[in-house]
């Protein structure tokens, strides 16, 4: 059989549906939200990251439409939900028990390697450039930062989300 997809090899020949039921089964305890006021392109990696983590859902706040394209379709593999607005997705959290943590570098927070992420985290990332809004960051229990030794003030945001999900990975795996 050639399946062309870009799956593990031990997916290769299997359903779509086996595949999620599989990844569903193995997943960990940590989600996702992307808060989409700008339809950033970075959404696309942050989503990939999430599929490589092990991650089960992704909570996108704002605009649907989204660049899916750096996804490379690994959204197709894990659950992706949708809010209108911040106070949606904010209460459907607090009814699953979820402890909001926002990755910001332009407001008051900690440093993200001092803090401890527990197992029911969702890791909340901003637009490139914009950041988390007022709104969103209001409803998170902790504001993290990574820190950085460099001359530049921030990273990618898709590449700050990966850190964030390795961090979180290496504290509760």
């Amino acid at each position: 059989m050639n399946d062309t997809r870009n799956v593990l090899d031990e997916f290769k020949g299997m359903s779509h549906e086996t595949i999620v039921r599989t990844l569903d089964a193995r997943g960990v305890g940590l989600e996702i939200a992307i808060e989409n006021l700008e339809r950033d392109y970075n959404m696309g990696t942050i989503v990939r990251s999430a599929n490589a983590f092990g991650v089960r859902h992704v909570h996108v706040v704002g605009r649907r439409q989204w660049n899916k394209r750096g996804a490379m379709m690994t959204d197709k593999y894990l659950h992706v939900h949708y809010y209108e607005t911040s106070n949606e997705f904010a209460k459907a959290m607090k009814k699953a028990g979820k402890q909001l943590v926002a990755v910001e570098n332009n407001v008051a927070s900690v440093p993200l390697r001092s803090a401890p992420l527990p197992e029911n985290t969702v890791l909340i990332f901003g637009s490139e450039g914009a950041g988390i809004s007022e709104e969103l960051l209001s409803y998170a229990g902790a504001v993290m930062h990574i820190e950085q030794l460099g001359s530049t003030r921030s990273l990618n945001v898709g590449v700050a989300a990966g850190i964030a999900m390795y961090e979180w990975s290496r504290q509760n795996l």
